[in-house]
């Protein structure tokens, strides 16, 4: 398997943690200490869950979060939704929701193209 193999974990389907590889930064010649922004991966279980999201976009990180425990018509998805719209708003920054499994979250000056490459 490839490297960009490995990265992309490997053929399509669902993901799991396991499907991640872990990298040395020194092998892809990229400084990670030097990293301001980060992207920090989270699943929503319930709304409890949500203040270690806040917090992550009030740092100045992009979140990318799990939400495939819940449906987008859930009650509780819509206001951990509204929460999390309001939270990008307040620093500027922005909220997509990618598919029916995951929401995207950035922080100040970070925004996301409605494009797919």
């Amino acid at each position: 398997m490839g490297l960009m193999s490995k990265i992309l974990g490997g053929s399509g389907g669902s993901r799991r943690t396991g499907d991640y590889v872990e990298l040395d930064a020194a092998d892809l010649d990229v400084g990670a200490s030097d990293a301001k922004l980060q992207i920090r991966i989270a699943k929503i279980g319930d709304k409890q869950d949500v203040i270690d999201i806040k917090d992550a976009v009030y740092e100045g990180d992009v979140v990318v979060a799990d939400i495939t425990r819940h449906t987008t018509k859930d009650r509780t998805m819509e206001h951990i939704s509204d929460e999390l719209k309001q939270v990008a708003n307040e620093v500027g920054g922005d909220i997509v929701q990618k598919d029916e499994d995951q929401l995207i979250i950035t922080p100040t000056g970070v925004s996301i193209s409605r494009e797919r490459l």
